[in-house]
């Protein structure tokens, strides 16, 4: 089946839709009908601020549904992607009580349930299954609030994207929650084709069984609405045919598939109206408004978004995707989209696209921003206005551009527009210490690295403007400094690519990359930002910031920020940060049972060194990552008492590339080396080479780097990454 023409546009107005749908509902999640209405009213717009919550925060129904669908990625885009691969992807990209699921507990919460019977050994579609997990915790909401990126790599092909619903959601669940989901699905990858609203039920309907309790409840909810014009009553009817009480369980199900439906029938084919009376109406409000938010995006593309008041608009594009995989964490909603699109084309045997070169922000979809808006310490007045315009004439190699229109720069006085590259401060933003929603990630952009970007001033500019590039990185105290690298000078209508390599930073985390716009004065003028990059290897030393106060066991001592680099997938890690200050090393491995790994790094990181200081106290194995794809893909150099070894490991299992009988001794300190160039890789012990291999099969082509421990405790000091 051919991709639609505006798949693109669509997949974003999808992606986008599903962000503002969660962002609206997540502020009340759980409360009831009545709560609602007695506290909130109807939910027109964002509440978060009358709730005093962050609006961009972590939420399992947004990790879930961009990380399980990187199942076909990393299997080749294999049509034919079995249900055990897809559990092999839960295990891959999850931290274990820390990252994207609700970690509940065994017979509570389903997908830790879930989890923890993949751990065991149990394939799907046992894992999820009501034979093992009983028929409540089978049949919860989970599998469908995950469903909608497997719809968004199968458009227009609705049975496809039911049989890859079907596939996915029984890892977690089973009986009537897999038929919500490939309803779901269904609906989702027909609205790229279809507009019609019942035509769009019907097809859902035409993917699961004629006896299932969704199929007959959908039909009630088509009937009540045909007789009853009065969404309330509508909404009583089906509150007391399918509501909670008679459905056990957390969020189970069907009464929340039934108000997605309820929704779509009511709201009169409106984004605005439609998420409004699903979110009004309760229950599980954050799901079923990001599953309805992104059918309606499909459907009705992005002027759908806009009928409405300015959704978009405090979103920026701006999401948290925290995993195993730290690079990905810190993201935008134009990097998700061209994402799928691309897992959507190989599906259909086509060639990838790269918007502008694949530079990371390209502004090129309508209205991006790219989490891109003004640096909060500067007065707003300096630059007034940020906004994606469409200027074919004045991109290289594009539609679209950001423009940054600037006012009254005052000598001295500067503007800057800057995207997120790593986590904001926790002493601003402890929401996301929740259990099970920390936000856990690794700067994308690290020093050694080299920051590009095109830069054009307007042909309306009354004077001389300099555009520099600067970051923004914590210090000892966990305070933002602004470091400014290359700049140059504009008259109007010139054009210009900076180009700066981040220098060494001490081991301080990168939060923020920008642009800074400075001048003589004059009434103002627009600069554009046609786009913005980054390559190379990173050339950084990983280390605890300044000498300690061991009077004091104080965590926040020489702030905390650059701990918060490193995903923690260590078991001892659970709930805590396992290098504390009173520790005596900086990095403290402790790992209980099996491979922990502790993680940093991105997947463009490609060709590398890494090497570290490590003691092995008393440990089973140990070493270091390269290449690191999550907590089962990666190579490693391992070591034990007996022998160094060489592996690749995929789905947890190593294969041995190499191995050498000398091995460390507990006690005493190593340095251990490994590089990786191309598909060869060599580890290296206190400067000897001991281990050199060719990968034959070239699994891993990039990642980050990690520091390993298997049952025991490993010390470790000097961390760092060079290129090679």
């Amino acid at each position: 089946m051919a991709l639609p023409n505006d798949y693109l546009e669509r997949v974003y107005a999808g992606v986008l839709g599903k962000l503002i749908g969660v962002y609206l509902g997540r502020p009340f999640e759980g409360w009831s009908y009545e709560a609602i209405t007695e506290r909130l009213g109807e939910i027109n717009y964002y509440v978060h601020d009358r709730l005093n919550v962050p609006l961009i925060v972590t939420d399992d129904d947004i990790s879930g549904t961009f990380t399980f669908v990187r199942a076909l990625e990393d299997y080749a885009y294999n049509r034919d992607l079995t249900a055990a691969q897809i559990g092999q992807t839960w295990l891959n990209y999850l931290v274990e009580e820390q990252t994207v699921l609700w970690w509940g507990g065994m017979g509570n919460s389903t997908e830790h349930t879930a989890y923890l019977r993949l751990k065991q050994g149990y394939e799907p579609p046992l894992s999820g299954s009501v034979e093992l997990n009983g028929k409540v915790v089978a049949e919860q909401i989970g599998s469908q609030i995950f469903i909608d990126g497997w719809a968004m790599v199968a458009p227009g092909d609705p049975e496809f994207a039911a049989d890859l619903a079907g596939r996915a959601a029984s890892v977690s669940h089973g009986g009537e929650a897999i038929y919500g989901a490939q309803c779901l699905a269904a609906m989702e990858a027909a609205a790229f084709v279809e507009s019609d609203i019942n035509k769009l039920i019907d097809t859902g309907l035409s993917v699961i069984p004629d006896d299932s309790i969704i199929y007959y409840m959908i039909n009630d909810i088509r009937e009540w609405h045909a007789k009853e014009p009065d969404w309330r009553k509508g909404r009583e009817l089906l509150a007391e045919r399918y509501g909670y009480h008679i459905y056990g369980g957390n969020c189970h199900m069907v009464p929340n598939h039934g108000l997605i439906v309820f929704s779509m029938l009511y709201g009169d084919d409106d984004f605005q109206r439609t998420l409004m009376i699903v979110n009004t109406c309760g229950w599980d409000t954050d799901c079923n408004s990001g599953n309805v938010g992104c059918l309606m995006g499909i459907k009705d593309g992005l002027a759908g978004l806009e009928t409405g008041p300015d959704y978009r608009g405090p979103v920026a594009d701006r999401l948290y995707i925290p995993t195993a995989d730290g690079g990905n964490a810190v993201t935008d909603a134009a990097a998700q989209t061209v994402r799928l699109v691309n897992t959507g084309r190989a599906l259909q045997g086509l060639a990838p696209i790269a918007p502008k070169d694949g530079a990371r922000y390209h502004f090129d979809l309508p209205g991006s921003v790219q989490g891109f808006m003004n640096d909060e310490a500067i007065d707003s007045r300096d630059v007034c206005a940020i906004s994606n315009v469409q200027a074919p004439d004045l991109s290289l190699n594009g539609e679209r551009l950001l423009a940054l229109d600037y006012a009254g720069l005052a000598p001295g006085r500067v503007g800057r527009v800057e995207t997120a590259t790593f986590v904001p401060s926790l002493e601003v933003n402890r929401h996301f210490e929740g259990p099970g929603y920390s936000l856990m990630a690794s700067p994308r952009l690290s020093p050694g690295q080299t920051v590009r970007a095109r830069v054009l001033a307007a042909d309306e500019n009354d004077a001389e403007v300099e555009v520099s590039l600067y970051v923004q990185h914590y210090d000892h105290d966990d305070n933002l400094v602004v470091l400014t690298g290359s700049g140059d000078s504009f008259a109007a209508g010139q054009s210009a690519e900076l180009v700066w390599q981040v220098p060494d930073l001490e081991g301080y985390p990168i939060a923020k990359v920008g642009v800074q716009i400075s001048g003589e004065g004059g009434a103002g003028g627009r600069v554009y930002l046609d786009w913005l990059t980054w390559d190379g290897a990173p050339n950084v030393r990983l280390k605890r910031p300044h000498a300690r106060n061991f009077a004091r066991w104080d965590r926040k001592l020489g702030g905390i920020m650059w701990k918060r680099a490193w995903v923690n997938g260590l078991d001892a890690a659970k709930g805590k940060m396992v290098f504390l200050d009173f520790y005596p090393e900086t990095y403290r491995l402790i790992q209980n049972e099996g491979r922990g790994l502790m993680m940093t790094g991105c997947r463009d990181w490609t060709d590398y060194q890494v090497s570290a200081r490590m003691t092995p106290h008393m440990c089973k194995a140990g070493g270091l990552g390269a290449r690191v794809q999550g907590m089962k893909r990666h190579y490693a150099l391992l070591c034990d008492e007996e022998n160094t070894r060489l592996v690749s490991t995929c789905e947890g299992t190593d294969t041995v590339l190499a191995q050498a009988d000398e091995g460390w001794t507990l006690g005493s300190e190593c340095q251990l080396t490994l590089k990786v160039e191309g598909n060869t890789l060599a580890g290296y012990i206190d400067g000897k080479l001991r281990v050199k291999a060719e990968d034959p099969e070239a699994r891993f082509s990039g990642g980050g780097i990690a520091l390993i421990a298997e049952e025991g405790r490993i010390g470790c000091e000097d961390v760092e990454v060079r290129p090679l």
